[in-house]
Parts: structure tokens; C-alpha cells; sequence
């Protein structure tokens, strides 16, 4: 046996020792993961593999997401009514080579599914599969057509593909993009709901009456329980085909991994979302513990823009918030690396290349906060979100309440934006705080009258300043919206000012009134307690950043806290702070990331800050700062063991133990 001989036969079981260990593992949890997508277009299907994982591997990434079928297959398919790309030579595997040149380089290869759409001659043979609107017609984009998730296309035909490429291929994992019926085209029309045959027998079956002519919440939840039902299928197949495969897609439930995507978009709404790559990241890795979140950087302005890349400045951001809340970097080019533009990859390239010489860093993080903020409507919920984080509070996010039944994840205080649920009274009843916000009462605890007030403009009078030592030097907090009426008070801590003359200044507050209408609730309830904030605060503090409402929401915060804050820092609010923990090392980490250079609608390299104070509270003995490969004096204060960062540039991270 000659010495070639020897090498090929060691790297065939080196490949299938790579598969073989990894059945039934969840190698995404275990893992460091540096993933970035080339989201192919049907003509990048003559690509070289070799050429395009080796500049992966350089990349410094070690997961792949790649194309393999569904609106285009990147393999020669024996599915009926499953295309290969036109500039695939025939019988070349190119899904197939680029899964053995990953694999012979250790990075592992999730496949990309697009069962959204599909193209004319499927339409023709099985209308029936197929999104139908009001008007009865189907939704064509690029001359493909909309499939529906109740469809047999989805339902039937998808599983045959999908057995195909898992019988075929040892992929690491398979993600779905678009899933479900999308509400608007890719040009943002609305498509309405889906009047398929499909969807109105079963909509009928469970509600009793006729699809509605435009979506409303009924529609969107049988849509969202539609598509569950789907992924639990997928979930099975996948699992039974290969038990050591993840299923990704933008879901949280029957998925191994939740993904997300941190992009823009022209026409969105200002103001941009800061914390878009750490809302998300966040939001995944606590709702759902037992899951990896995967949030995508996407390097291009817009759809219309996919090889306009953003601010080099956002692309690192978004990369540091994945890390510095428990993911990885994850990064998204629109067909290979070869771009038009190469500035958002070499903004990326230094950040893998980070993370790749701190792998042990970046496993098994889990949030070590105290503090949990309830997911909700957007403009409430940001609103605390970047009040947590520009005061320095840890924090973590959760859309669901499952941490209650599970005895190793325990919060002090939880924030409800937006209306909360009978379910935390036991957990204040037994000794948690509980701040409420928002014209929704707590179901326990608070008395309030029946009904709102409607929406006014006036202001708040602050009466106990005792409450509030951020604002020994303000009077009056501005107030726009509805509140909610609650019973009368004693002496009340804030009260309401109604609406008086505002012009001409000569007449300005010459019919002004006081009133006892309180504005503010705290009550015990067993041995614990809540706060309640009958208006919006949230929303107006995230759309108008008043410094009174900040010290507003920040003083009842400390006020819960009866401990004190985790965490205390001179740091400039635009320092993101996160307090993670690794529990089988064991130690804590402190992650910084420097938002400085964010202006409006712009993105700047971010300003150094120096000499940066922080106590966290813990018994800690040593503290490295790994940026800047030097250890940091500790001393002791109390219950908290306090250290001096002597610089922040864009991102650094502290290591107690």
C-alpha cells in the first residue's frame, strides 16, 4: 500500500469519526461556533468547492450554512418537481463536495432549505399546493410561486426532498428560510391571507367561520400554529434521519436553534435598534435555555442592496453583541466571498479571528443576572431594554415565563412592559419584586378602578422625592398617553397634572390644576412586592430618552433591588455591560462592548474610553482582561470584589475567577 493510499484511507475515517461521534450529541451547544452563510444565487452553482471552503476556512469560520435545495437544488436531485440550478454541470454534486471539503477541514455544514417557493411547472401540476389570494390568484416574485404551509407542498412533497438530501448527505444541520407564509413580498406588498382549499377547511374546522379578507389575530395565530405543526414534522424527520443534525429556522419551538438576523432596512422606522444583535441573542438564549441562539449579521443595506454592505462599524458591533450574550459571531453574504465590495468581510475577518484564539470563552455562557425583562410590544419593551443596559443593570430577556418551574434559574426582579401574566403572583407571593408598567394592571396586588383615561398630555408631580434620589432637582415628569385609574392614595408618590394652556407663553399654566389622581403603586403582596407605573413610561422613554424618566425607572428599579445591583460602574452609558457566567469552569465573565459610535443614522468607530471603574458583586481572587493580556488588580468592597479596565476600544472582556 503506497503512502497515498495511507492518506486517503486516514482521511475517510477521519470523516466518518467526525459523523460518527457526533450522532445523537448536540454539537451546537457543546461547541464555539464561527458561522458564516454564503446565501448562493442559482448561478454561483458552478462555484469551485474546494477554492470557496477554503476561503471559509480562512474566513476563520467553522460552520458553514450552504445552500442545498427547495427554490434551487445545488445537487442532482431524483425528486420529482425538484429543479437543479440551471448552471449546475450535469451530474456534478456541488452541495455534496463542499459537505466533504468541510467536513476534511473540521467545519461542520448546515443546509439551506427554501420551501417558500417553488417554481411554475409544480404550480401548474398541483395548484392546490400553492398560496391563493383573496382574488384567487397565487403570489409570483421572480416567476416563482408562493407555496402554503397547510399545502401538500409543504405538508408532503418537502418531506421527500428533505429525505433525499439527509439520506444522501452527513450535513451538520439543516435551516429553513422563510418559513411559513410570509405576509409581504419581498418588495414589502402585503399578500394578505391565504384563501387556499387547505386553509379554509382547517381554519373553518377550528374557528368555525370563513378565512378573514385581511389578516387579523385570529389569522396570524392559526398561521403561527400551522406552521408549528409543520416543524414538529420536520423536527421528527430530521432527528430520526440524523439524530445528530440541528434543526434551525426563526422559530423557538420543536427547533435545536433559534435564528434571527441583525439587519436594515431603507424604509424602516427610525430610530435604528442599538441593541438589535443583543435583543435577539439575548431574547433566544434565556427564553429557550436549552437552544443556541444563531443571529445572522447581514452585511447588505436592503434587498434591493445586497452587495451594498452596512457601516464596517455596525457589522463589528452586531458580531460583539452575539458574543458578549452567549452566541457566536454569524455573518451573511449574498453569494460567495468574491464581492463587489469587500469592506463588510474585512470588517468581519479580525472578529472570527478573535473568537477562534478564545474558543474557551465562548462555551456553555449563561446569563448571570438577576434581573429579568419580559419580552412585549416593541416601543415598551426597547424602552427598559436600553434603560437596563445604559445604567449598567444585568439583565436577561425571556418572551415566556418556563424559568418558573425551573429551581436553577432564579431572578430578584422581573419587568413587565407590557402586561403581566396571573402566573408570577406566587412567584411575588414567595418573595420576588415585580415592576409593572403600562396601562395593563398586575391580576393581583394593585387596586385599580375600572376602565382607562383617555390619552392626554400633561405632567406628573413627583411628591415623595424620598423614592427618587436621581431627581432631588425635578419636579415634574411630562406625560403623553392613557393611564390607568387606580384606587385612591393616602398620600400619593406622583400625581397627576392634567392638560393646561401651553400658548402663547403669557397664558402658559394660568389654568393649571394639582390633583391626588395617583400615577404610581407600591404594594406588598406576601413577602413580596410590586411596583406598578399605570402609563406607558417605557414607550416614552423609548422614543424621547427623557433624562427624568430615566432617573424615573431607574430609582424604582434600585428601589427593588433591596440587595443592590450586581454590578456598579462609572462607565458611560453607551459601555454595553454584560455579566455571563461559564459554571463548569467555574468562573465569571464581563463583557464590554463600545457603543460610542453611534450617531443618529450613522455608525463610527467607537471612542476609547479609559480608566473605566467596576465592582461586581461575588468572591472573586483574580481578574484578566483578555483584549488587553494583562491581569487587573482586585480589591474587595463589601460583597463586591472592584476592578480598573484601563481601556475600551471597541470590545474587551474580564475573566473572574
Amino acid at each position: 500500500m503506497n503512502r497515498r493510499s495511507t492518506w486517503l484511507i486516514a482521511l475517510v475515517l477521519l470523516s466518518l469519526g467526525f459523523a460518527a461521534q457526533d450522532a445523537g450529541r448536540k454539537w451546537w451547544m457543546d461547541e464555539p461556533i464561527r458561522l458564516v452563510q454564503t446565501n448562493l444565487r442559482e448561478t454561483d452553482a458552478a462555484l469551485d468547492p474546494q477554492r470557496h471552503v477554503q476561503q471559509v476556512a480562512e474566513f476563520g469560520a467553522n460552520a458553514l450554512l450552504f445552500n442545498v435545495g427547495g427554490i434551487v437544488a445545488f445537487y442532482p436531485t431524483q425528486i420529482a418537481y425538484h429543479y437543479p440550478s440551471a448552471h449546475l454541470a450535469a451530474g456534478r454534486d456541488l452541495f455534496g463536495d463542499v459537505v466533504r471539503e468541510a467536513h476534511r477541514r473540521h467545519i461542520r455544514v448546515i443546509g439551506r432549505f427554501d420551501l417558500s417557493k417553488t417554481q411554475k411547472p409544480v404550480f401548474d401540476a398541483h395548484p392546490e399546493w400553492f398560496f391563493k389570494s383573496v382574488k384567487g390568484q397565487p403570489a409570483i416574485y421572480s416567476g416563482l410561486y408562493s407555496t402554503c404551509i397547510n399545502g401538500g407542498y409543504y405538508r408532503d412533497h418537502a418531506l421527500k426532498i428533505l429525505t433525499e438530501a439527509l439520506e444522501r448527505y452527513e450535513v451538520d444541520g439543516l435551516f429553513f428560510n422563510m418559513f411559513g407564509n410570509p405576509s409581504h413580498d419581498y418588495s414589502g406588498n402585503p399578500l394578505g391571507p391565504c384563501q387556499c382549499d387547505a386553509c379554509r377547511s382547517r381554519f373553518h374546522k377550528l374557528h368555525g367561520r370563513a378565512l378573514p379578507t385581511e389578516p387579523d389575530e385570529t389569522y396570524r395565530r392559526f398561521m403561527a400554529e400551522s406552521a408549528l405543526e409543520v416543524a414538529q414534522t420536520l423536527a421528527e424527520l430530521i432527528h430520526r434521519k440524523r439524530p445528530g443534525a440541528a434543526f434551525l429556522t426563526y422559530i423557538q419551538s420543536h427547533t435545536d436553534g433559534i435564528m434571527s438576523e441583525s439587519n436594515t432596512a431603507v424604509n424602516r422606522p427610525l430610530p435604528l435598534w442599538l441593541y438589535s444583535a443583543s435583543d435577539n441573542v439575548d431574547r433566544a438564549r434565556n427564553s429557550e435555555p436549552g437552544k443556541m441562539a444563531f443571529n445572522l449579521c447581514m452585511s447588505f443595506i436592503d434587498y434591493p442592496w445586497r452587495f451594498a454592505p452596512v457601516p464596517t462599524a455596525e457589522i463589528r458591533l452586531r458580531l460583539y453583541q452575539n458574543m458578549a450574550h452567549g452566541a457566536g459571531p454569524a455573518f451573511t453574504v449574498l453569494g460567495t466571498f468574491d464581492q463587489e465590495d469587500m469592506s463588510a468581510i474585512r470588517a468581519a475577518r479580525p472578529i472570527f479571528k478573535w473568537h477562534s484564539e478564545h474558543e474557551d470563552l465562548y462555551v456553555h455562557q449563561e446569563n448571570a443576572a438577576r434581573v429579568l425583562l419580559v419580552g412585549g410590544r416593541q416601543a415598551p419593551y426597547r424602552g427598559f431594554f436600553r434603560l437596563l443596559s445604559e445604567q449598567h443593570i444585568p439583565f436577561a430577556v425571556s418572551d415566556n415565563l418556563k424559568w418558573l418551574d425551573d429551581r436553577s434559574r432564579r431572578f430578584d426582579l422581573v419587568i413587565v412592559p407590557d402586561g403581566p401574566s396571573s402566573a408570577l403572583e406566587a412567584f411575588v407571593r414567595e418573595g420576588g419584586r415585580l415592576l409593572v408598567a403600562g396601562t395593563t394592571p398586575p391580576p393581583f396586588g394593585v387596586k385599580t378602578e375600572a376602565g382607562l383615561h383617555s390619552k392626554i398630555q400633561g405632567y406628573w408631580r413627583i411628591r415623595d422625592h424620598s423614592l427618587f434620589p436621581s431627581l432631588a432637582h425635578t419636579r415634574l415628569l411630562f406625560f403623553e398617553g392613557e393611564y390607568a385609574k387606580l384606587d385612591e392614595q393616602p398620600i400619593p408618590a406622583l400625581t397627576l397634572i392634567p392638560p393646561a394652556t401651553f400658548g402663547p407663553p403669557e397664558k402658559v399654566w394660568t389654568d393649571k390644576q394639582e390633583t391626588n389622581i395617583p400615577g404610581l403603586s407600591i404594594t406588598k403582596h406576601g413577602t413580596g412586592e410590586i411596583v406598578y407605573v399605570p402609563w406607558d413610561v417605557g414607550s416614552l422613554y423609548y422614543r424621547h430618552s427623557s433624562q427624568a424618566h430615566a432617573g424615573f425607572m431607574a430609582d424604582l428599579v434600585d428601589h427593588l433591588l433591596s440587595r443592590g445591583r450586581q454590578l456598579r460602574t462609572d462607565a458611560h452609558p453607551l459601555v454595553e455591560i454584560t455579566l455571563m457566567k461559564q459554571p463548569d469552569k467555574p468562573r465569571t465573565l464581563v463583557h464590554f462592548v463600545n457603543l460610542s459610535g453611534h450617531s443618529g443614522t450613522a455608525y463610527f468607530d467607537p471612542v476609547p474610553f479609559r480608566s473605566l471603574k467596576v465592582e461586581v458583586k461575588g468572591d472573586f481572587s483574580r481578574a484578566r482582561a483578555v483584549s488587553a493580556r494583562k491581569s487587573l488588580d482586585l480589591t474587595r468592597d463589601g460583597d463586591y470584589a472592584s476592578f480598573v479596565l484601563p481601556q475600551l476600544d471597541g470590545y474587551e472582556v474580564v475573566v473572574l475567577e
